[in-house]
Order: structure tokens, then C-alpha cells, then sequence
């Protein structure tokens, strides 16, 4: 129905519009009583081979929804009835802002992709915290956080700070995002020694807390080799516990779209079927240089139980997706868990 009706429907309106449209009709109609058993048995799925432990967590399922779609935190309780195994609710900063001038939302249909320059737009931390505390369901949930674009990157490490306490007690485990191409300067951040002080001192913190917290860093599938070895080093040093491969990437190679489109677009980070083969290498590269050291979840351009198994295969030990429910619909997650019992039973 998602393919020949509903996304026809949205496709019409520019996607940003689209994206709004769809949170206010998932927030009507996923709350109606007597739709509400509906959904969840239409897209209820489990099973035990399914369970993942990962950073001392235990996810009934592998399949996560990605930071970006529920910036703020209010759609956990109707996006768990979809079945994810964990919600990354963000990038939050800690003050509100409005983020990059519209239009800053593309689709490239061709190569079932999209471009986004939103630039951290969100409510502000705060009040993601007080949807946090009205929520009723026990889905996993993590938080994603950032800097403001007014925060000068000497002064970035308050803004993480701020958002991890508001944050600590309403999330199961945080994300530290120095990789969107969409705040100014944020991927300086990515570099050897702002990161490990910054990495430093956020672990620090979450140590301080009775109730542990796991961090994770969101890295961009952009880095070189060597690069990537100085994250390997950085997470071995700071002792933080995984990583998230990857964020949007800057590069417009192997596209579909014509590059006069593409062009007319401009600046953004792209995600969809073009970042899959890419992603996963960051994933492999990590996982074989390190020795399994750490948990990495991967994520870019899954669309399919074959893309998630490649994602596994190459050593992520769980999987987020976003763009690819956006061309494949919502019952994509049901699906995928239910390939990978079936992929599992023959393997």
C-alpha cells in the first residue's frame, strides 16, 4: 500500500513538507484506540534469534531507527509500534534553533536518495526532555547530540555537556555527532586531539553517574584510512564504547541524477542506496583493524535483509536505517527481521 498509494501521495509535496505531513497523520492515527492494536499487530515481529547484547544492552532486535527522523522526540511511543529495536532521537542542542534556510530537504528518486542541509534544526534539549519523561513505551532510545551553530568550537565541549545531564536520566545511551556536513566547522571537531579531549571529557562525565550510560561517536564515511586509524586509537584511549558508521557523505560520485540537478542542489549530505558500499568499508575497516575492539553500528544505504547482512558480515553488531524507509515504507523493519530469521535458519 506504502509503495502505490502512500508514497505517490507524499511525493507530491516538497520533502520537507512530506516529513511533517507524516509525523501529524502518525500522531493521529497511531493514537486512535481502535487503530492502535491494529498497527502493532500488523507490524508486530519478534524472535529470540534476534536479541543482540551490545555495550551492556539488550536490544530485542538489530534494527534501529537512525538519528534525523524524530529530531525531537515526539513519535518514540508510535514509531515502537513499527517494531524498530531502539530510537535515536536528535541531533539536539542546547538551545533551540531553526537550523539552515529552507529549501534544505532533497530527494534524487533515481538513485533512491536524499539531500539534506537541515543543520541540527531542533527544539532544544530540554524539550526533548520533558516528551522523554511522558513517554510510555520501553523501546530503547538514544540521544543524539550536538553543538549550536553560534557555539564557537573552543567552547563546543559545554554544549555536549549540557545536552549528556539534561539528557542522562530519560536515554539509554548517547551519540556524539562531530560529523554532519551541515553545521559550519563541526567535522574540525573529527580531527586526532579536539576529539580525544572532547571524547575525554564526555566519558568522564557519564562515569560520574551511578547509572551508566554507553557513548558512541558518529563518524562521517569521509575520513581516509589513516584517519580512521586515529578513531581506532581514540576510542581505545578515551574508552568509549562503539561507533556509529556512517553519517551523510560530502561526495556526489556514482549518482544517477544529472549533475546539473545535483549541482543546482548544492551543498548537503547525502545519504540513500549510493552510501551503502561505502559505509560498510568504514564498518569493515574499523571492526578488522581494531579486532572487534568495539561495537560499531552501521548505517548508510539500507534498503533490503541482504544490506543488513552485508552490514553484519562486514562486523556492525547492530543497523539503523532512515532514507531507505522513506523509498521502501514502514513495514521495511518487519520485513528485515524477518529475512534475518530466515537468512539465519539457512546460514
Amino acid at each position: 500500500m506504502y509503495k502505490h498509494f502512500i508514497k505517490p501521495l507524499l511525493f507530491t509535496k516538497n520533502p520537507e513538507s512530506a516529513h511533517y505531513f507524516t509525523f501529524s497523520w502518525i500522531k493521529k492515527l497511531f493514537n486512535l484506540p481502535i487503530l492502535r492494536s491494529v498497527i502493532k499487530s500488523a507490524f508486530a515481529f519478534e524472535h529470540k534469534d534476534l536479541e543482540r547484547e551490545v555495550f551492556g544492552l539488550t536490544f530485542k532486535n538489530p534494527i534501529g531507527l537512525a538519528a534525523g527522523f524524530d529530531k525531537d522526540a515526539k513519535l518514540i511511543d508510535e514509531m515502537s509500534m513499527l517494531g524498530f529495536g531502539f530510537i535515536e532521537i536528535g541531533t539536539l542542542t542546547p538551545k533551540p534553533q531553526e537550523g539552515n534556510p529552507k529549501p534544505r530537504l532533497f530527494r534524487l528518486p533515481k538513485d533512491q536518495a536524499l539531500i539534506n542541509r537541515m543543520g541540527f534544526n531542533n527544539e532544544g534539549v530540554l524539550a526533548a526532555v520533558e516528551r522523554l519523561k511522558k513517554r510510555k513505551s520501553g523501546v530503547l532510545v538514544g540521544g543524539n547530540i550536538g553543538k549550536n551553530k553560534t557555539t564557537p568550537n573552543e567552547l563546543a565541549l559545554d554544549d555536549y555537556l549540557y545536552s549528556l545531564h539534561a539528557l542522562h536520566p530519560h536515554v539509554d545511551y548517547f551519540v556524539i555527532n562531530v560529523s554532519s556536513p551541515n553545521t559550519p566547522n563541526l567535522r574540525a571537531l573529527q580531527e586526532k586531539e579536539p576529539l580525544k579531549q572532547l571524547l575525554q571529557a564526555v566519558k568522564s562525565a557519564t562515569d560520574h553517574y551511578p547509572q551508566k550510560r554507553p557513548v558512541l561517536l558518529k563518524i562521517a564515511p569521509d575520513l581516509t584510512n589513516t584517519q580512521l586509524d586515529d578513531i581506532i586509537a581514540i576510542v581505545r584511549e578515551t574508552n568509549i564504547d562503539g561507533v556509529i558508521a556512517t553519517n551523510t557523505t560530502v561526495v556526489r560520485d556514482g549518482l544517477k541524477t544529472s549533475s546539473n540537478l545535483v549541482q543546482e542542489i548544492g551543498a548537503g549530505g547525502l545519504s540513500g542506496r549510493v552510501l551503502k558500499d561505502r559505509s560498510t568499508e568504514v564498518i569493515r575497516y574499523l571492526t578488522s583493524q581494531s579486532g572487534n575492539a568495539f561495537p560499531v553500528i552501521g548505517v548508510g544505504g539500507i534498503f533490503s535483509v541482504e544490506d543488513v547482512q552485508e552490514k553484519l558480515a562486514a562486523g556492525a553488531s547492530l543497523v539503523q536505517i532512515y532514507t531507505g524507509m522513506i523509498y521502501e515504507g514502514p513495514a521495511m523493519v518487519k520485513r528485515l527481521k524477518m529475512g534475518m530469521v530466515g537468512w539465519s535458519d539457512k546460514s
